[in-house]
């Protein structure tokens, strides 16, 4: 374990902690890297079953084995990774960046557009997604559209625009991705895990029903309670029935995210070693 001084010395700050971040903070964690999750106070997170953010909600939450807790100072921070747990602070403008000065800031928010994130906030800044630019306000760019450059690392220009499109799982894609119809109160009927036929209930906003659009498992749903906007992202479906056990693993674009992060963070680190 490294003492506090090279702690900070060596710290990565991943800002998000949903399911793509997941599989980037998981993979980092897991090559032993000090790190800060920082997310908002009130994340809508469908896959919350292997997403870290779930900590702010849960105080304690474990993907794949791996523990995160949520903290409430820097001192904190360092104790739950001395523990080996992952530390989520609730820091939606980021001030721990200044704060702390870390060696690497990934952004994996995944807002489609750059939040405030710049090039001078650490030695290495990545962005995932598009909405950054590298060689402009981040040094390298993660491509996060399914397809065949999925994972690849950008250092100069931008990943693919957002479509909104939904990538194709056993022939279904826009179907499988269930949007708020109504604004209100959300009230979970199907859990995650759960199968469900077309046209059952999944869930009811304000009392109003919301159907399922396609057969499957359940393999997201926003939290009960939540207050979810017309339109926001609350449930998704996985129309293959034999594949349950995803709804508890880190997803295999969340792992390909991740592996093209940690490519950036070490090409980068060793360029900054030979100066």
């Amino acid at each position: 374990m490294l003492d506090y001084e090279r702690w900070r010395k060596n710290l990565v700050i991943i800002r998000g902690g949903g399911d793509i971040a997941t599989g980037t903070i998981y993979k980092l964690f897991q090559c032993g890297f000090p790190m800060i999750v920082l997310e908002i106070s009130n994340p809508s997170c469908i896959r919350r079953t292997i997403s870290f953010c779930e900590a702010v909600f849960e105080h304690e939450v474990t993907v794949e084995g791996v523990k995160a807790q949520k903290v409430s100072s820097i001192q904190e921070a360092y104790e739950s990774y001395q523990e080996n747990i992952v530390p989520v602070m609730i820091d939606p403008e980021g001030r721990m960046i200044k704060e702390l000065s870390p060696f690497v800031v990934i952004d994996a928010i995944l807002a489609k557009k750059n939040l405030g994130t710049a090039m001078d906030n650490a030695p290495i800044v990545i962005g995932v997604g598009p909405g950054f630019s590298a060689g402009k306000d981040v040094h390298a760019v993660v491509e996060t559209k399914r397809g065949h450059n999925l994972g690849r690392v950008i250092y100069d220009g931008e990943a693919a625009p957002n479509t909104g499109i939904p990538g194709v799982i056993a022939g279904y894609g826009k179907e499988r991705v269930i949007h708020a119809p109504y604004e209100g109160i959300l009230h979970i009927e199907k859990q995650i895990g759960d199968t469900v036929e077309r046209g059952d209930v999944i869930a009811t906003i304000d009392g109003k029903p919301v159907f399922a659009t396609i057969s499957g498992i359940v393999r997201g749903m926003l939290r009960e309670g939540y207050h979810a906007n017309q339109g926001l992202k609350m449930a998704d479906i996985d129309p293959r029935l034999d594949e349950k056990e995803n709804c508890h693993h880190i997803s295999d674009k969340a792992r390909c995210v991740a592996g093209g992060v940690l490519e950036a963070v070490l090409h980068l680190s060793r360029e900054i070693s030979q100066y």
